[in-house]
């Protein structure tokens, strides 16, 4: 979702801020995905079952993660689902990169 964001807002997934490796083609995704980070540890420690690490994933718990593109999430006071949120974040970066911002748009974990 980071890098297909990244993408449209006009910025190449490979050159990263923090993340430097010329091996991997999404640094600035994986720079980008951080503030993302809490919703999906959050989703993955409440997920039924997960204790057993050894056991693999189910059908069901496959299923819960592949709802995080619709998970809501807070970006600027607006609720809206993380792949849209991760938009916002992306277009604000482009925006600071360009010089119309000095602020990227980060999302809140509530």
């Amino acid at each position: 979702m980071v890098a297909r964001a990244l993408v449209a807002s006009g910025m190449l997934p490979t050159i990263g801020i923090f993340h430097a490796n010329k091996y991997n083609a999404f640094c600035l995704a994986d720079d980008i995905m951080e503030p993302f980070r809490p919703f999906v540890d959050w989703v993955v420690l409440h997920l039924e079952g997960i204790q057993d690490k050894d056991a693999g994933l189910t059908r069901e718990q496959k299923i819960e993660l592949l709802k995080l593109p619709q998970m809501d999430v807070v970006v600027n006071d607006a609720k809206s689902p993380m792949f849209h949120a991760i938009s916002k974040t992306t277009a604000s970066l482009f925006k600071c990169f360009d010089g119309e911002l000095r602020k990227i748009s980060y999302p809140t974990f509530e």
